[in-house]
């Protein structure tokens, strides 16, 4: 891991070192996670460079549990004084606070301890100066003005890389971590015929650069997104079949996932409340959750809490399946967590 200042092997023994501390001010139970990032996004406009951004940091967080009470802090420092005083800190915030019947670490035998972790592939550094940056970002923005003389103005085009790592580790013998990157682009040109001005915008990110569309299918597609927009009429009332494009769509089927989440469903604030074995899509769609898919951002071997996360169906023939529940919400719900600490992963929307 030469890229970054630590290595796995540092971040566990920086774990190690904050679980011994929280054990030694009084913590029953303790997490703690350890992680570094850096990375670089640069933007351009209208054929010129807008600003170049770096970015680099770190940080070590600890949950701590006085019985059934919990206290979190955090740090960007990792000597051993810090450690400690973070330590403290998380412990004297748990001692003033409610016990709560529901707080506590997951059971051990859900942890992701002593299984072979699937090789998914995450982790693709992308070695990129800012001068090759910005070529990528400028030719994306030169694609969508050649689409049509009616791309007027550009709100710019944007090339990021990202990369990351990190450790998890808790009191009761978890501790694994990995690395992920993270890369995009984006364009947003904007369309004028007359005094209609539209813009629109579209993009491409993966784990993977090699992955990523080209510049100029990226400007192209968001020139012609732009230029759909203009002198858009509405429909009257009516029923009809609607096709919605993908943005949308994922957009609602985030609204699903938000409905079938553990903390709506214990607040009772979801409108799917009570949902499981029930009929809430069309009979012919199928929702499945795969957290295993290699080189896909949603992809991860174990959640937030260190939880082994498995493929399952979420939706079967339009019936719920599952829901979406960390330790804590599942507990509310007197049921048991299903590896979403943290969230979905890959959503893979299927019509029979």
């Amino acid at each position: 891991m030469g890229r970054f200042a630590y290595s796995k092997s540092q971040f566990q023994d920086l774990a190690q070192q904050a679980l011994e501390q929280a054990r030694k001010v009084g913590a029953s139970d303790a997490q703690v996670e350890v992680s570094e990032g850096q990375g670089m996004s640069v933007g351009v406009r209208n054929g010129q460079i807008e600003n170049v951004e770096h970015n680099r940091d770190k940080s070590l967080s600890i949950s701590v549990f006085d019985g059934q009470r919990r206290g979190h802090a955090s740090t960007s420092d990792f000597s051993a004084e810090a450690i400690a005083r973070t330590a403290q800190a998380a412990f004297d915030i748990a001692r003033y606070t409610a016990e709560d019947d529901c707080a506590g670490l997951p059971e051990v035998e859900l942890l992701a301890i002593g299984r072979q972790q699937p090789q998914l592939d995450l982790y693709h550094p992308w070695d990129l100066t800012p001068q090759s940056a910005a070529k990528i970002a400028l030719r994306a923005e030169k694609a969508a003005f050649a689409v049509d003389p009616r791309i007027r103005n550009s709100e710019g085009a944007s090339v990021s890389a990202q990369e990351s790592h990190f450790v998890l580790a808790n009191s009761r013998g978890f501790c694994d971590g990995y690395a992920t990157s993270s890369h995009s682009l984006s364009c947003a040109p904007i369309a004028g015929r007359g005094d209609d001005m539209q813009r629109d915008y579209w993009w491409t990110s993966e784990c993977d650069p090699a992955d990523l569309a080209s510049p100029e299918a990226v400007g192209r597609y968001a020139a012609e997104r732009a230029l759909s927009r203009l002198k858009a009429r509405k429909l009257s009332t009516r029923k009809c079949p609607v096709l919605f494009e993908s943005p949308l769509a994922s957009g609602l089927i985030g609204s699903f996932t938000h409905a079938i989440s553990g903390g709506a469903l214990y607040r009772k604030s979801s409108f799917l409340q009570d949902s499981l074995g029930q009929q809430v899509w069309a009979d012919h769609i199928d929702l499945i959750e795969d957290p295993s898919l290699p080189k896909r951002r949603g992809s991860a071997p174990f959640d937030s809490e260190g939880v082994t996360t498995h493929k399952r169906s979420l939706v079967d023939g339009g019936v719920v399946q599952g829901y979406l529940l960390g330790t804590y919400s599942a507990r509310k719900l007197g049921m048991q967590t299903t590896g979403n600490a943290g969230g979905a992963h890959n959503l893979l929307l299927q019509s029979r």
